[in-house]
């Protein structure tokens, strides 16, 4: 059975970042300003401002693109709407268990109150009323922790393929 299933989450804005961008705009403004009427050692730190602040606004916007096909689960990173990047390329036949993040299966890998600790990645989009899930999965012969954002579609196929190890909320 081929198929493929594409869901995209894009991460909230922190609190802050747009008064940042604003300070960082006014002061670069202003290091360029005193550069042309004060002196040109004002320049650089102008200069260097403004593309901090390119630099800063293509990695503060964050967008997860989830892509399952054929029993492969594909995460990309895309950085400020532009760069795309592979984080993980997940074969679905390592799966341990997929399950709202307060379910008894994924208990054991809290990180308070687990027993098992592993490295974890956060794909999530904070939104408080978006309920996320934990992946438990192995990747390279090491088993990870994922938090993601998943649809109905996506969860459905899963558990259609995998039905003891996916619960849903």
């Amino acid at each position: 059975m081929n198929y493929k299933i594409v869901e995209q989450v894009s991460r909230k804005k922190k609190s802050m970042s747009g008064v940042l961008r604003v300070v960082m705009i006014i002061f670069a403004v202003l290091f360029v300003v005193m550069g042309i009427t004060i002196s040109q050692a004002f320049m650089l730190p102008g200069f260097l401002l403004a593309g901090l602040y390119f630099v800063f606004d293509i990695f503060s916007q964050r967008d997860y693109e989830y892509m399952m096909e054929n029993g492969q689960f594909e995460i990309d990173v895309i950085y400020g709407k532009k760069y795309r990047k592979t984080a993980h390329i997940l074969e679905l036949s390592n799966l341990e268990t997929v399950a709202p993040h307060w379910h008894e299966s994924v208990a054991r890998y809290k990180k308070n109150g687990g027993t098992e600790k592993l490295k974890k990645y956060d794909y999530t989009s904070y939104d408080e009323d978006t309920p996320y899930y934990t992946m438990i999965i192995r990747e390279d012969g090491h088993k990870i922790k994922l938090l993601l954002d998943l649809n109905e579609e996506l969860l459905h196929a899963m558990k259609t393929q995998y039905p003891e190890k996916v619960y849903f909320a």
